[in-house]
C-alpha cells in the first residue's frame, strides 16, 4: 500500500505541474494579446516598416491556436488585403510617419489584382513626397511589382533578381493513376473546363492550352505596363527577353546586371540599409549601430480601426475555395457565409450590401445557397454590389449572379463558367493485389457509385445528365442576370477564364473598380453621401485563443533572410512538390459538384501547403538527400 499511496502522490503531483504550466501558458498569452493593444498616443516619429512576411489575401485564415505548442514552423502570414491599402493610406498624411519601408525579404506574393492596389497605394504616399524604402535580398515577379513604386529600391549585392513571368509545368497525374489502378470517372460540361484534366491527361489539351496562353498574355502584359510607368528608366526588356546575355556580360554577377538595367538603385549589406533609414527616421543612440525608430505594421494597423459612425454598408466576403457546410476565415463554408449575412439582414441596420468576390471556386451546391442568401438582402429593398477581387471565378461567378451591378479590376481572373463531377474507383488498384467485388443487386444503382467495384452505364449516364442541368442552370442564372441569351452565354462560357478587361468586353463584368469604387456605388444607390457611412464586414471574429496565436506567427519581427536567387527557386519546388501531395488527397476525397478554375491558382502566389504536406515533403527530401 505503502508503494501505491507513493505512486499516487506522484501522479498527482504531475498533474498538478501540468495544470500549473497550462495556467502560466493561458495568462502569459493573454497578458501578451492585452499589452500588444496599441495606443494611437503612443506611436512615436519613426519608419512605418511593412515587413509583408508572407502573402496577401483577401481574406486571412484563421490562426491555429495550437500551432505555437506543436513545435512545427508557423505557415507564411497571411496580410489582409484591405488592411494594407488602409495602412498606407493612413500613414501618407501622417506626420508621424517620416518613411514607409518595405521589407519584401519573405514576400510570397499575391494575384495580380490586389497587388496592383498595393502598389496604387505605394505610389500614393511616395506622390504626396514620403520616402519609400524598399529592400530584398532578390525580389520575386510579384515583390518587385511593389517595389518599382517605390522611391528607392535597395538590394543586397549578394542577392540578385531575375523575372519569370507568369507560366509553367502544370503537374498531371494520369500516368501515375494508372499505374496505381486508379479509375477516374469524369463528368462534365465545358470544353474549357481543365480542371479536372490533371487527373485525365498525361498533357494539357489544346483547348485548355489556348485559354491559358490567352490569359497569361494579358496578365503579364499588365505587369510589364505596371512596371514601366512606376520605373520608366529601367531596362526592362531586356532583363525579359535575354537575361542570360546582360548577366554574363556582368561577370555573372546578377546584383550588379540589375543596378547597370535600372532595375534597382542601390546594392547595400540591410546595415547599410537600416543605417539610411535611420537618417530619416531618427535613431536611438543607446541601441546597436543599424537601429532606427521603428512603427510597427500590426501596431499601426490597430491605432487606425475602421470608421465607427454613419449609415452601414455591409460587405460579405466570399474568399477561399467554396465548400459545403461550415468552415473558418479564408475559406468559403457555405452554411457560415449564409448566417453571416442572414444575422447582418436581421438587424435591419444594413442600408445596401456588397458582395466581396475572391474565390477561384468550389461545390456548385455552397456556391447556390449563397446566392440565394444574398438575393434575401434584395427582398429587403437593399442595392446589391458584387466587387470581383483577384479572382472570382466558376463558383465565385456563380455567387455574383445575385447582383445589380458587378465591379472588377481589369486583372480580375473571372468566367469559367462550366462545372464538373469526379469519382475514383479503385477496382484496378484491388484486382492488383487479387482482390475482387460481388454481390446482388435490386436495382442498377444498388451500391452506385460503388468505389471498389467501379460504375456502371446507368450511373455514368445519370451523373452526366446531372451534371448537365447543372451546367444548364448556371448558364440560365448568367443570362437572367447578365441580360444575355443562353445561347450567348454558352458561346463565352465553357468553362474557358477572362481577364477583367476582357470579360467586361463580353458583358460578364459592368465596370472598373475596386472595393472602395463598390462601396461608394452602393451606398449611392441607397441616397448616401459615401464619405459618410461606415463599413460593416459580415464576418465571424476569430476566437480569442485565434487571436494571441495570431500574435506569435510570423510577425514584423521575424527577421529570417528571404534568400538568394537560388533559395527562392529551392522553396517554390518544394511548395510545388507539396501541392502534388495535396492534389493526390483531394482526388481520393469524396466531393459534390463542382464550378472550380485551374488556371485561377496558376496566376497567384505558389499556394500554401498545409502543415502536415509540408512535412512529409520534408521526410521525402530527408529520405533522398541522407
Amino acid at each position: 500500500m505503502r508503494l501505491v499511496r507513493g505512486a499516487w502522490k506522484i501522479l498527482v503531483g504531475i498533474k498538478d505541474a501540468l495544470v500549473l504550466a497550462a495556467m502560466l501558458l493561458f495568462f502569459g498569452l493573454l497578458f501578451a494579446g492585452l499589452a500588444a493593444r496599441p495606443n494611437p498616443t503612443t506611436i512615436k516619429d519613426g519608419a512605418l516598416v511593412l515587413a509583408l512576411n508572407g502573402q496577401i489575401v483577401e481574406q486571412a485564415t484563421e490562426a491555429d491556436p495550437f500551432a505555437a505548442l506543436s513545435g512545427s514552423r508557423a505557415p507564411l502570414r497571411e496580410y489582409q488585403l484591405r488592411d494594407v491599402v488602409r495602412v498606407l493610406d493612413k500613414a501618407k498624411d501622417d506626420d508621424r510617419v517620416k518613411v514607409v519601408v518595405l521589407d519584401l525579404d519573405r514576400f510570397a506574393g499575391g494575384y495580380p489584382a490586389a497587388l496592383t492596389q498595393v502598389g496604387e497605394a505605394i505610389r500614393r504616399v511616395r506622390d504626396a513626397r514620403k520616402p519609400v524604402l524598399a529592400y530584398a535580398t532578390a525580389y520575386t515577379d510579384s515583390g518587385y511589382r511593389l517595389a518599382a513604386n517605390a522611391s528607392e529600391i535597395w538590394m543586397n549585392p549578394m542577392g540578385g533578381t531575375l523575372f519569370a513571368g507568369p507560366g509553367g509545368s502544370q503537374l498531371y497525374y494520369k500516368g501515375l493513376i494508372d499505374r496505381l489502378g486508379v479509375n477516374a470517372h469524369v463528368y462534365r460540361v465545358g470544353k474549357y473546363k481543365s480542371f479536372i484534366e490533371p487527373y485525365t491527361r498525361a498533357d494539357q489539351s489544346p483547348e485548355a492550352k489556348e485559354a491559358a496562353q490567352a490569359l497569361q498574355s494579358v496578365i503579364f502584359a499588365q505587369w510589364k505596363d505596371q512596371i514601366a510607368r512606376a520605373r520608366p528608366k529601367a531596362q526592362l526588356a531586356a532583363f525579359l527577353t535575354t537575361p542570360d546575355t546582360l548577366i554574363m556580360g556582368a561577370g555573372g554577377d546578377i546584383a550588379k546586371a540589375n543596378l547597370q538595367a535600372g532595375i534597382v538603385d542601390k546594392l547595400a549589406e540591410r546595415i547599410d540599409f537600416d543605417k539610411h533609414v535611420g537618417e530619416i527616421a531618427g535613431t536611438d543612440t543607446r541601441k546597436i549601430a543599424g537601429n532606427f525608430n521603428t512603427i510597427k505594421y500590426d501596431t499601426y494597423l490597430k491605432a487606425n480601426p475602421l470608421p465607427r459612425s454613419g449609415d452601414a454598408i455591409g460587405v460579405l466576403t466570399v474568399a477561399g475555395e467554396i465548400v459545403d457546410g461550415k468552415a473558418n476565415a479564408g475559406t468559403a463554408g457555405g452554411d457560415t457565409i449564409v448566417q453571416a449575412l442572414l444575422d447582418g439582414l436581421a438587424k435591419k441596420k444594413l442600408k445596401a450590401l456588397v458582395v466581396r468576390v475572391d474565390s477561384p471556386g468550389g461545390s456548385a451546391l455552397a456556391s447556390e445557397k449563397i446566392r440565394r442568401a444574398v438575393l434575401e438582402a434584395k427582398a429587403q429593398k437593399l442595392p446589391v454590389v458584387i466587387s470581383m477581387g483577384s479572382v472570382a471565378a466558376s463558383g465565385g461567378y456563380w455567387v455574383a449572379t445575385a447582383g445589380d451591378r458587378i465591379f472588377a479590376e481589369p486583372t480580375t481572373i473571372t468566367g469559367s463558367i462550366g462545372i464538373f463531377g469526379l469519382i475514383p474507383t479503385f477496382e484496378n488498384t484491388l484486382a492488383k493485389i487479387g482482390v475482387t467485388t460481388d454481390g446482388v443487386k435490386s436495382t442498377p444503382l444498388s451500391g452506385q457509385p460503388d468505389v471498389l467495384g467501379g460504375t456502371n452505364a446507368e450511373t455514368d449516364r445519370v451523373l452526366q445528365s446531372a451534371i448537365e442541368h447543372g451546367y444548364a442552370q448556371f448558364i440560365a442564372r448568367v443570362a437572367s442576370a447578365r441580360k444575355m441569351t443562353p445561347t450567348r452565354v454558352n458561346e463565352i462560357a465553357q468553362g474557358r477564364v477572362w481577364d477583367g478587361g476582357t470579360a467586361r468586353q463580353l458583358g460578364l463584368v459592368d465596370q472598373f473598380g475596386n472595393l472602395s469604387d463598390a462601396i461608394a456605388y452602393a451606398a449611392k444607390r441607397a441616397g448616401l453621401d459615401p464619405a459618410k457611412v461606415q463599413t460593416v464586414y459580415l464576418e465571424k471574429d476569430p476566437g480569442w485563443a485565434a487571436q494571441l496565436a495570431a500574435q506569435f506567427r510570423g510577425g514584423d519581427d521575424d527577421e529570417d533572410s528571404g534568400g538568394d536567387v537560388f533559395s527562392r527557386i529551392g522553396a517554390d519546388r518544394k511548395a510545388i512538390l507539396a501541392r502534388a501531395i495535396g492534389d493526390m488527397q483531394r482526388l481520393t476525397r469524396s466531393s459534390s459538384i463542382q464550378a472550380r478554375c485551374l488556371e485561377c491558382a496558376g496566376m497567384g502566389p505558389v499556394a500554401t501547403p498545409s502543415a502536415g504536406d509540408i512535412r512529409l515533403v520534408d521526410l521525402i527530401i530527408a529520405k533522398f538527400t541522407w
